[in-house]
């Protein structure tokens, strides 16, 4: 047995009205076609459903007993399916993006209101997070998308390049120079600073310590500190130059410091959006990542 939901919504018609003509006006189909359907049904199920005659239709002992059966589950996958409509509009509507902290403070507030501007009717939800966090709520469903410096793609998840920054020098700003602003220096110029950095875990930090190593500056005892805004003002402060990508110019520019991206070699780290593999992306994501990929170049430099 397979009773189809067209075959039960044409039994509750032809059951409600007590009339087949009338009941294939109601359900916009044919009588013959209405007709059909029924006596499918009651094939399927061995029995007859209706007494008919040529002035009424009415339900046999067997269609009585199945009419309130049929009332239900029709009615509960109405119920059910008119519930998820709302709820996959209001999710083409809503946006969820994780990113960390620098990103979520100093990158995507520019980013998201350019976006509002063009998708008035999308709200996005922003979480800063860490990155493994980060990780984590997209894998959950609990982001629709994360942003960050992902090295290596997480299984379950697809990884999208939509940015690309360099690595830069990080210093406090001398009396005479104006803050933040930003030039080029090899990076034989730290052979002599006092560096700070982030912890040596940190997938940022390894790529830095790579090219530290080469003019013989990669030392694990060095000052460490978990966030990019705590370094840029610890730099501020006078208690060292770090390094760090060009997607921190914008909270640099905030701070006392001096930028400058480093050359010989130019190192260049590339930008993510992560995603839950197998998903559909809906519209405002891929407006969204479009918005993201437009804005960052100007962000980095």
């Amino acid at each position: 047995m397979n009773l189809s939901i067209r075959q039960m919504r044409a039994f509750l018609h032809v059951a409600r009205i007590g009339n087949f003509t009338r009941a294939a006006e109601q359900a916009h189909m044919t009588q013959a076609g209405l007709s059909t359907l029924v006596r499918e049904m009651e094939r399927q199920l061995g029995c007859r459903l209706f007494d008919r005659t040529t002035r009424m239709v009415v339900l046999t002992a067997a269609g009585r007993r199945l009419l309130p059966v049929v009332e239900r589950v029709v009615t509960d996958l109405d119920d059910v399916t008119a519930h998820l409509g709302i709820e996959g509009d209001e999710a083409r509507q809503t946006l969820r993006v994780a990113a960390t902290p620098l990103v979520s403070s100093h990158l995507l507030p520019q980013v998201i209101h350019g976006f509002r501007e063009s998708h008035p009717t999308v709200s996005v939800k922003l979480f800063d997070a860490d990155l493994r966090d980060v990780e984590a709520m997209v894998t959950a469903g609990e982001a629709d998308m994360g942003l960050g410096f992902f090295f290596k793609a997480a299984p379950g998840l697809e990884r999208t390049p939509v940015g690309r920054f360099h690595l830069m020098r990080v210093a406090p700003a001398e009396a005479q120079q104006a803050p933040a602003t930003t030039g080029s220096v090899p990076w034989a110029s730290l052979r002599a600073a006092p560096l700070l950095g982030l912890p040596q875990s940190n997938p940022i930090q390894k790529v830095i310590d790579q090219h530290l190593a080469t003019i013989g500056r990669a030392d694990a005892q060095r000052p460490a500190f978990n966030f990019f805004g705590t370094l840029i003002s610890m730099v501020e402060a006078g208690f060292g130059t770090a390094v760090m990508p060009t997607f921190a110019l914008a909270a640099c520019r905030r701070h006392r410091v001096r930028t400058d991206v480093l050359m010989k070699p130019k190192v260049g780290m590339d930008f993510y959006r992560i995603t839950r593999r197998g998903t559909h992306e809906t519209e405002a994501m891929q407006a969204f990542a479009a918005t993201l990929v437009k804005a960052l170049p100007a962000l980095s430099r």
